[in-house]
């Protein structure tokens, strides 16, 4: 018998946060004071935005010794203090200043695609974490439109391993597209969207899988309780079960002698006569500009403020913006169709009360020849809670007024499936600068999207297939809803400067110690969510920092092809942990006794 609860006796509640004490949950926290490092003193990196990327990457280098500030235009969340169980108070952890948004499909801005705040986008992310596919990083020599990538998905590869296990990802014990692999933690149990998923697929003769993979933890790791099921992921995890950098990296960060400089605005990257840039301009809390000096400066702004900020950044011999002789910086911005397909069924449903991600088919995700376009899509669960499924209801149906009450009424016997389709780069899809200005008075990105003909082609067939799937569970009504999800693109990789911003580690091919590292990168943006490959290659790139030493800083070539991967650098007791992975799963699971060492090919 527990003579004493967990958190606290029972009358008492939860205790109350100390003064010091920083709170990441009702249990985790930091309670040493942050490092501070001296006005003037010279660090040896700048992290421009501490979201997907730049958590890993600030974890990564303070664990190896580095002097390392983060700069990050949002709070740094306490989030027992700043968070609440409420989805219109949610409204904060969304970059909701001023953006132009035109083309013939213009992009939405702020609670789908974009974070402000320490952890970035991973605070409201939903958290599905499948992989890129094998295909992803040669789309244009299998499919003939994109482009390819410099690096292959082997090279990837070990990193997603690694992060599967640091995040932790729980999900199936065999995934059976891509590379088939299996994930080190148990899937989680389905809730009533899953169900209907799941049995639409099933009627169909659709591959699904349940349980994941998902960013959240479906048992208690470390100081942080598992999963109670609530349905509030994307509004902030009060909980601390679901991942984001915010509670799985930046405490280690911080352990290790990281700084943060939260409610500071990056303004300007400075480039010394050298060619070499020399730090940062920003505002702070305050609105009072300050410098930071520093060896290497890592913007992880993200697909959106990472080009502005280097066009923002235009100077002598870089009039078209910083690390721009390509002329490719904002361009082939790309967005993934994001259309929320729903259906009501005569029994209940009550989509809030399990993660919104938790089951999904990547069946559709390769290109099809029997099809008349290029690459695919994913079908996913996705649980709207009242707010956003009012929106989707007064797109879908033209509900309102007394209509609407009348379908918030029916909340409970709706489920959601989000269609995630593949759109393409395009050059003409590009973030600019507009002639409009913020609080500090720098320019605001200007954003330019539309659709192609293969990319309209492929989102109908997507779209009417979800809702065909939606149907064959047992929907009586079935209807959607336009948007997109998840920015990628604007600063591509390539091995060439002139078609391309920076290199496969993401140094600039014009100024070797600005490295840019976040889903900018990305030259293709397949039909997965990006957030795992995003963390995966900011753990490969601090990797190749750590290797190349002081010769970051050289206008030499690189001299690292393969860095070795630092499994030491993971935080405290994530590495190494969960289930042992299966060494053989093609074409189908082997079950056998033995499994992997860290780093070991499965």
């Amino acid at each position: 018998m527990m003579k004493k609860p967990v958190l606290g006796r029972m009358g008492s509640g939860l205790r109350t946060p100390k003064p010091h004490e920083h709170m990441l949950g009702p249990i985790q926290k930091i309670s040493q004071p942050m490092r501070r490092f001296d006005p003037g003193e010279e660090v040896d990196y700048v992290i421009v935005g501490v979201g997907a990327a730049g958590g890993v990457l600030l974890q990564r280098l303070a664990r190896a010794g580095f002097r390392v500030v983060g700069f990050d235009a949002g709070p740094f969340w306490d989030t027992e203090r700043d968070w609440v169980s409420d989805e219109a108070g949610s409204y904060n952890l969304y970059w909701n200043d001023l953006r132009v948004t035109g083309g013939s499909d213009p992009l939405a801005f702020g609670a789908n695609n974009s974070g402000k705040g320490v952890g970035g986008g991973t605070v409201h992310w939903a958290g599905f974490t499948p992989r890129f596919h094998p295909s992803d990083f040669r789309v244009y020599s299998e499919d003939g439109v994109g482009a390819d990538w410099p690096i292959s998905y082997e090279d990837v590869k070990p990193y997603y391993e690694l992060m599967e296990r640091e995040i932790p990802v729980s999900g199936p014990a065999y995934y059976p597209w891509g590379d088939p692999h299996g994930y080190p933690y148990g899937p989680h149990p389905l809730g009533g969207v899953g169900d209907a998923l799941v049995k639409g697929c099933t009627k169909l003769g659709i591959g699904v899988v349940a349980g994941g993979p998902v960013a959240i933890t479906a048992g208690s790791h470390g100081d942080r309780p598992h999963c109670i099921y609530r349905g509030f992921c994307i509004q902030g995890c009060k909980v601390g079960a679901k991942q984001s950098t915010l509670i799985s990296h930046v405490p280690d960060a911080i352990r290790h002698g990281a700084e943060i400089r939260d409610r500071c605005m990056v303004s300007r990257i400075l480039l010394g006569s050298d060619g070499l840039v020399t730090g940062v301009r920003y505002f702070d809390a305050n609105g009072q500009e300050h410098e930071q000096r520093a060896k290497v400066v890592l913007v992880c702004g993200y697909s959106i403020e990472t080009p502005r900020l280097l066009l923002n950044s235009a100077c002598s011999g870089f009039e078209q913006g910083l690390a721009n002789s390509s002329g490719l910086v904002g361009k082939f911005l790309m967005a993934q169709a994001g259309n929320v397909v729903l259906g009501r069924f005569a029994d209940l449903v009550r989509m809030y009360k399990a993660p919104p991600a938790h089951a999904l088919t990547e069946e559709f995700y390769e290109t099809d020849p029997k099809r008349d376009f290029a690459r695919g899509f994913a079908i996913q669960t996705v649980g709207p809670l009242p707010i956003a499924f009012a929106k989707q209801m007064m797109t879908a149906k033209g509900a309102w007024g007394w209509g609407l009450r009348q379908v918030m009424m029916d909340y409970n016997h709706w489920a959601a499936f989000g269609f995630l389709g593949e759109i393409l780069p395009w050059e003409d899809n590009r973030v600019e600068l507009a002639d409009e200005t913020d609080q500090y008075g720098l320019r605001v990105a200007k954003i330019t999207f539309s659709l192609h003909d293969n990319d309209k082609k492929l989102v109908a067939f997507g779209v009417n297939k979800t809702m065909e799937v939606m149907r064959a569970a047992g929907a009586e009504e079935v209807v959607q809803e336009p948007r997109y999800a998840h920015l990628i693109g604007g600063a591509r990789m390539g091995n060439d400067p002139r078609s391309s911003v920076v290199d496969s580690f993401g140094r600039t091919h014009d100024i070797p110690n600005l490295i840019l590292c976040d889903g900018s990168i990305f030259p293709t943006q397949g039909s997965a969510n990006p957030g795992l490959t995003i963390q995966a290659l900011a753990a490969r790139t601090a990797d190749y920092l750590i290797s190349e030493g002081e010769a970051v800083r050289s206008r030499h070539t690189q001299t690292i092809i393969r860095p070795p991967i630092r499994y030491h650098l993971s935080p405290a007791s994530t590495a190494g942990r969960g289930v042992p992975r299966l060494r053989s799963l093609r074409p189908r699971p082997t079950i056998g006794a033995g499994g992997l060492a860290p780093g070991s090919k499965g």
